[in-house]
């Protein structure tokens, strides 16, 4: 067995306001999920290594929100390395489900719900009803179709006053037992047991979501009910035990020891709060908004959780989790009637309340003039911290609702600056070379007031005046100059084939739909007008086909951007003191504590620290278990779901067709073996993919080429996979090429695909750079942030070759070559570009290649000409060959050392070296001890999260 510590050098990390980068090809997200989370952040993020999205609610439709690591809200895009080959999520759409209305309104009216507005959204081809409960003013959006994966939401608006972290606290603490399910966690009963494809809850600044799906009904209407016993009758509010584990409580196991403060929330926003980028997410949306709610953090600081009294969140539940401060939402082929029944039976228990009046988020007044502000954030001692500065500008960008039209013309325009590697705010940032890597993420509208966020981090401190007099500039030269049209053109391709495929990969489709609705809803807006993308989309194309683009974004511009005075430019300065100094003071408080008490209250707080955790570690009684609802093995479908597969070849290529409906989309991989390449080029691998599609050819540079993309297809991908064999050391390693378009556009794809492979010139030293610092700062926030994955791929290094490719490809070994390559570029560019070349030639060969293609039939018959063309263009080289790579790491225990207040803990071993047969038995071993005795002691008793 080996283990793998990442060590706290103590520090900080606050949740990070982030854009929306919009995947070109949704990668497939678990469905398994991550047990609660939060954040102070109003939007989804992902990433992606081409393409980032417009933010404006109507396009978050395009693909699955995303949900940031320290609980920022969905399933993280699956990084290149990790990418399974496998058939794209079909783009098929739900159909309304006929019923005869009148009869379910005259249902819905005994129960006591009135009709409030029925329409139908032809965008997600439904048909939805929005209710309200006439007793408590509840109201519930019903939307009826033919999918099957169904969702239910309950959703509390949850403004916090403070930082003390009572919205994220109790959204821990209510699926904590409940009246009819009185365990210690039905929530994690309900993993074991459930079929479930969304089980989770999370908190926005302002408001708590609570939402689930599944495709099994009986297990639908199951978790539908614990989830709503949960939030309206949880037991946390009358156990103290329960605010102490999931919030915060002093612990000591004798009188002759320590104090410590111990809490999953208080234990988790430290981690949060280790990471730089998210220090300056929150310093910027506090001080774009100082005087409402969002000034305030609702995941908690450290310093603020212990202020929490249980008087406090016991109020705090009462007076917002109730009927009339909620918002609940259907979404399904299931019974409507059901619905409003189950619904019906515990809202009519309740009467109605004043908590959606005090529940209101009132708007930040706008500033009369700018303002700055400089914070300090805990550094490492490596690396020159003269060049560790980091710059944000903020905007907030309006005191009113914007009409949709508006809100969707930003949403083009933030795509324009940003979206991709050739938006110019984003190229000249980079190519300017005062910075690494963005930080901002362009338009946010996720909360009552939409803002505006740019800068760079990895910024000289001579330079941090000079970030912001560049976007300032840039601005105005696109203010005064326009856009050109051909990326106007990329542009809107990229948005409306998003729109219009609604390919959400496996996230539920209809909890984004649920999302989007709930950016107006929750403010007593239209729930309807973000679902419904097809009028505002075709008046803003009409705009700009009558006036011209330049008529259309520049005054979006110069009013919400250049002449808008509430601007908050926050520079952070790095300072390798400050984490030792946050711990001293933490242990200055705690010291103080203890001083203050006498023998007995030190033996009181002993007895209660073990009473805790005797009753964590004391499993529920058989009869409580007996309590959640469970399926049998007859509520499940004996037979899996069957994807078609045709196996063929086109001039002398495996050819795997997948004939699905996909709303005339077509999806392509093309897969190479990389066998053949030099092993000493593989570290070079991820720059190699991203040089592809970020430099330039003979006749275009890569601007020219990016926005021709973007033109003809719905995008183009580049990742390294790789993966162990069963019964083999020599691990699976490939190279995947990942496009898709429209029936009429898959000449162009394959053209595009053949131009990428073959006609890009590794001629670009800048560009190179610029990609080597920007992965550079990836992979350093990823090292606080994200220790766990880390540590695991430091530990499957030490066990199979595929590991070890792994973690040389996006581990510290990776990070490592990154730093020591960017000291070499100037000097060995030669020799790095003929690598490129090198690489180049050894994988892109017919040999080994292998062609898998996803639409309907008529379009696969059609596409066979173009892939037979595209092959005849590929070399027909030989393998060159190469030496086995079965490397591993040193099978040693480490620890490595990071600025970080938490502790990232793995311990791994190889199975099958102790003579197990995979037959399944180790998935199901693991899920057990995962969810019984590691999430009892580790989560519960240790107030840590598993990984």
């Amino acid at each position: 067995m080996e283990r793998v510590a990442l060590l706290r050098t103590s520090g900080r990390r606050l949740l990070q306001r982030c854009g929306r980068p919009r995947p070109l090809v949704p990668a497939a997200s678990s469905s398994a999920p991550r047990r609660r989370l939060t954040s102070s952040s109003a939007s989804p993020s992902s990433s992606s290594s081409s393409s980032r999205g417009g933010s404006s609610r109507l396009l978050a439709a395009a693909a699955p929100l995303h949900l940031h690591a320290a609980g920022r809200y969905w399933p993280l895009t699956a990084p290149g390395l990790a990418r399974r080959l496998s058939v794209p999520a079909v783009s098929t759409s739900p159909s309304p489900v006929p019923s005869d209305t009148d009869d379910v309104h005259e249902y819905a009216a005994k129960l006591g719900f009135e009709k409030v507005s029925e329409q139908v959204i032809d965008e997600c081809k439904s048909a939805a009803v929005l209710y309200k409960h006439k007793k408590t003013g509840a109201e519930v959006m019903s939307v009826a179709n033919d999918d099957e994966n169904k969702v239910f939401g309950i959703v509390f608006r949850t403004p916090p006053k403070n930082s003390t972290g009572i919205p994220h606290i109790l959204e821990h603490s209510v699926l904590c037992g409940s009246r009819k399910y009185p365990l210690k966690e039905p929530f994690v009963e309900l993993l074991k047991g459930s079929l479930h494809t969304f089980l989770n809850a999370f908190t926005y600044p302002d408001r708590t979501c609570y939402p689930v799906a599944s495709t099994n009904t009986k297990d639908f209407y199951n978790l539908v009910d614990v989830y709503l016993d949960a939030v309206f009758f949880p037991k946390c509010v009358e156990d103290f035990q329960t605010f102490q584990q999931e919030g915060w409580h002093y612990e000591l196991n004798s009188p002759e020891e320590e104090i410590s403060y111990k809490g999953v929330v208080f234990n988790e926003m430290k981690g949060v709060y280790s990471q730089p980028d998210n220090i300056m997410g929150r310093v910027s949306q506090q001080a774009l908004s100082p005087d409402n709610t969002y000034g305030v953090d609702s995941g908690g600081d450290p310093n603020d959780i212990p202020k929490l009294t249980f008087e406090e969140f016991k109020e705090f539940h009462s007076k917002f989790y109730h009927p009339s401060n909620a918002r609940i939402w259907f979404y399904g082929d299931d019974d409507t009637k059901e619905r409003l029944r189950i619904l019906s039976e515990y809202l009519d228990l309740f009467e109605a309340s004043p908590a959606r009046n005090e529940s209101k988020v009132m708007p930040q007044k706008l500033f009369k003039e700018p303002v700055r502000i400089a914070e300090k954030y805990p550094a490492g001692q490596e690396g020159d911290l003269k060049k560790k500065y980091m710059v944000c500008t903020n905007w907030l960008l309006s005191e009113e609702p914007l009409d949709v039209e508006t809100e969707l013309a930003l949403g083009f325009l933030d795509h324009l600056l940003l979206g991709t590697p050739a938006s110019p705010l984003r190229r000249i940032l980079l190519e300017s070379g005062l910075g690494e890597a963005i930080v901002g993420g362009g338009v946010e509208d996720e909360l009552l007031q939409p803002q505006f966020s740019i800068g760079l981090k990895g910024v000289s401190e001579d330079n941090i005046e000079k970030v912001e007099e560049l976007v300032m500039q840039i601005l105005k030269n696109l203010a005064e100059e326009g856009f050109a049209p051909e990326a106007v053109e990329a542009s809107m391709n990229t948005i409306e084939f998003s729109l219009r495929e609604n390919n959400t990969g496996s996230f539920p489709r209809g909890l984004s739909l649920m999302l989007r609705s709930m950016g107006k809803w929750i403010y007593d807006m239209d729930p309807f007008e973000p679902l419904k993308y097809e009028q505002p989309l075709q008046q803003l194309k009409a705009r700009i086909a009558e006036k011209g683009s330049k008529a259309v974004f520049s005054p979006l511009i110069e009013k919400y951007i250049l002449n808008n005075v509430h601007r908050v430019t926050v520079e952070m300065q790095p300072d390798p003191e400050k984490a030792s100094r946050d711990e001293a003071a933490e242990k200055e408080i705690l010291k103080q504590v203890k001083s203050s008490m006498t023998q007995e209250d030190l033996a009181e707080l002993a007895r209660a620290t073990k009473e805790l955790k005797d009753k964590q570690e004391t499993p529920d009684p058989p009869e409580a278990l007996k309590a959640v609802p469970s399926l049998s093995l007859q509520d499940i479908h004996k037979k899996p779901i069957h994807v078609p597969i045709e196996v063929g070849e086109i001039n002398g290529v495996k050819v795997l067709q997948h004939d699905l409906f996909t709303n005339d989309v077509v999806y392509s991989e093309v897969v190479f073996d990389m066998g053949s390449m030099k092993k000493e080029h593989l570290q070079l691998l991820p720059l190699f993919c991203q040089s592809l599609l970020e430099m330039g050819t003979k006749d275009m540079d890569f601007v020219q080429l990016n926005q021709l993309i973007g033109r003809k297809t719905g995008g183009i991908s580049v990742y390294p996979l790789t993966s162990s064999i069963k019964g083999k050391e020599d691990p699976l390693t490939r190279i995947v090429v990942r496009g898709k378009a429209m029936s009429t556009r898959v000449e162009d794809l394959f053209h595009l695909m053949n131009c990428l492979l073959q006609d890009v010139q590794f001629t670009e030293q800048q560009r190179f750079k610029q990609f080597v610092s920007q992965s550079k700062a990836r992979m350093e926030n990823r090292l606080r942030g994200s220790g766990h994955g880390i540590a695991a791929a430091r530990m499957d290094a030490k066990l199979n070759a595929a590991g070890w490719i792994s973690e040389q490809l996006g581990g510290v070994s990776y990070l490592e070559y990154l730093r020591d390559l960017e000291t070499k570029i100037d000097q060995d560019w030669d020799r790095i570009s003929a690598s490129l070349e090198e690489m180049r030639k050894s994988l892109f060969s017919k040999e080994g290649c292998l062609i898998n293609i996803t639409s309907d039939s008529k379009n696969l018959e059609k596409s066979g000409q173009h892939i037979a063309k595209f092959l005849d263009a590929l070399p027909s080289a030989p393998s060159l060959g190469s030496d086995p790579w079965l490397s591993r790491l040193p099978s040693v225990n480490e620890a490595i050392v990071i600025p970080t207040q938490v502790n990232y803990v793995g311990k791994a071993g190889n199975l099958y070296q102790s003579g197990y047969q995979l037959n399944g038995s180790a998935y199901v071993i693991s899920k057990h001890i995962s969810n019984t005795w590691l999430w009892d002691r580790v989560r519960v008793s240790g107030g840590c999260s598993i990984a």
